[in-house]
């Protein structure tokens, strides 16, 4: 599977779009890398009107639409942590589920999550284990 991805700067209005592609190991070595402890320490030095994002990167599989977004915080000012946003299709049931159901983009989220784990959920999703992610979001 092939990846493009987006930058949230704390500083910035407009997101910045990494459009060449990228392979799933490249995905991981980006989120490894980045320098999210800085960037929330530069977070702190703006005033809130210069304020636009929390440091974040969103991860678009060219093959499907799907994304995952990891975006950085600190637990009580001190341990880093992250919420992690997972966009993609899903069926509803129209009108209560008397009528068909309807497929639309819906996003997930679910915060306070060690840098660990959510590199594991990140690499579920560049390896297309998708079950392992909806299990993120129903418990």
């Amino acid at each position: 599977m092939t990846f493009t991805y987006s930058i949230c700067h704390p500083n910035k209005r407009d997101i910045e779009y990494r459009n060449n592609t990228i392979s799933g190991k490249e995905v991981i070595e980006i989120a490894t890398k980045y320098p999210w402890d800085e960037k929330l320490k530069f977070l702190d030095t703006l005033s809130d009107a210069n304020i636009h994002y929390s440091p974040s990167l969103d991860f678009v599989c060219l093959e499907n639409k799907k994304s995952f977004g990891l975006t950085a915080q600190y637990d009580n000012y001190e341990h880093l942590s992250f919420s992690l946003w997972y966009n993609r299709p899903k069926k509803n049931k129209v009108f209560f589920g008397l009528f068909r159901e309807k497929e639309k983009m819906v996003v997930d989220d679910i915060w306070s999550i060690d840098f660990e784990t959510s590199l594991k959920y990140l690499d579920h999703f560049v390896n297309g284990n998708y079950d392992l992610i909806e299990e993120l979001y129903t418990k």
